[in-house]
C-alpha cells in the first residue's frame, strides 16, 4: 500500500493506523519510509520521524539509516526499498510506504531511469564551482548546455542544477535525455492500493504549527546544533532540512528563536504547497483521501 501526501497531513499516524488494524486481523504490516529528510539519522526531531514508541508498536524500516554526511539518491532510495520489500514478501508482511518525496512514489510505480554513476571528482568540480560562481551562473550555464532540463528546474534550486551539469559532464548526455529513456521496471504494480491524503489548506496550516511547536519543545534546536558541530558541507540534502537554516541563523546569533520558528514555519508551508502542486501533476490519478 501507498500513502502519499504533504508534510503534516497525518500520513504516519494513518499508517500505523492501518498496520495496528493489519495486525489485529491477523497479518504482520511494516511501514516503510518514503521521505527524502526522514531518512537521515541526525534528524529524527526535525524531520518529524516516527517515535520510539511507534516504532515498538510497529515495524519501520528506512528511517534514519543514512548517516548526514551521506549524498543520499532516489536511486539508492529505490535500491533500499528494493530489499526492504523483499524482506517483507519473505516474512508474509503487508507494507505500508508513506511519506512526502514525490520522487520515490513516482520510482516504486513507474521506475527510474537507470543513470550511470557519477565519478567523485565530477562531483567535486561541480560543487566547488556552486561556492565560487553562485546557483544562477550555473543554472545560466544549463540553459545553454541542455535548455530542456533547465526550464523543469527553478534558477534557485542549487541541487538540481549541480546534478544536472554532473550527469552531463559525466555521461556526455543531458539529464532530459536520461529521463526520457525507459525506465527500469517499477517495483509495485499498477493493482496495490495506493492514494493522496489532501487535507483541507488551512486545517494543514493548523497542523504545521501545532507540529512544529512540538518539535521545538521536543529539542529541535539541540539536534540542529549537535548537527552542526559535525561541521557538514552546507550543500548536502540534510543540511537543507527545513528548519536547520533557520535554527543555525539563530545559533549564529543573526536572529531571535522566535523569529527562527516563523521562518521555518513559513518555509514549511511553501514546501508543503510545493508538494500538493507535485502529486496534483505528477500522480494525478492517484485515489484523494481527504
Amino acid at each position: 500500500m501507498l500513502i502519499a501526501g504533504p508534510t503534516a497531513s497525518g500520513k504516519s499516524a494513518v499508517a500505523l493506523r492501518l498496520a495496528e488494524g493489519a495486525a489485529r486481523a491477523g497479518r504482520i504490516a511494516w511501514i516503510v519510509n518514503a521521505d527524502a529528510m526522514q531518512v537521515y539519522d541526525a534528524l529524527r526531531v526535525v524531520t518529524a520521524r516516527p517515535s520510539a514508541a511507534d516504532a515498538r508498536r510497529v515495524p519501520h524500516r528506512l528511517y534514519g539509516h543514512v548517516p548526514a554526511s551521506v549524498r543520499y539518491s532516489a536511486g539508492a532510495w529505490l535500491a533500499d526499498a528494493e530489499t526492504v520489500l523483499k524482506e517483507a514478501e519473505a516474512a508474509g508482511a503487508l507494507a505500508i510506504v508513506t511519506g512526502g518525496t514525490g520522487l520515490y512514489f513516482k520510482a516504486l510505480a513507474v521506475g527510474l531511469a537507470a543513470i550511470q554513476k557519477i565519478p567523485p571528482e565530477v562531483r567535486a568540480e561541480w560543487t566547488a564551482r556552486l561556492h565560487a560562481e553562485g546557483v544562477e551562473r550555473l543554472h545560466a550555464l544549463l540553459l545553454e548546455r541542455d535548455p530542456s532540463s533547465a526550464a523543469s528546474i527553478r534558477p534557485s534550486d542549487k541541487q538540481r542544477t549541480v546534478r544536472a551539469l554532473e550527469v552531463l559532464d559525466a555521461t556526455g548526455r543531458p539529464l532530459s535525455d536520461w529521463q526520457r529513456m525507459a525506465a527500469a521496471p517499477p517495483l509495485m504494480s499498477a493493482a496495490v492500493p495506493r492514494f493522496v491524503l489532501e487535507p483541507d489548506r488551512a486545517e494543514l496550516h493548523r497542523r504545521i504549527e501545532t507540529r512544529f511547536d512540538q518539535m521545538v519543545a521536543e529539542g529541535a534546536l539541540r539536534e540542529v546544533e549537535a548537527l552542526l558541530r559535525q561541521n557538514l558541507d552546507p550543500e548536502l540534502p540534510a543540511m537543507k532540512a527545513i528548519g536547520v537554516r533557520a535554527f543555525a541563523a539563530h545559533l549564529r546569533g543573526d536572529v531571535s528563536l522566535d523569529a527562527a520558528i516563523a521562518s521555518a514555519k513559513t518555509e514549511t508551508r511553501r514546501y508543503a504547497k510545493r508538494q500538493s502542486t507535485w502529486f496534483r501533476n505528477q500522480m494525478p490519478d492517484w485515489p484523494r483521501a481527504f
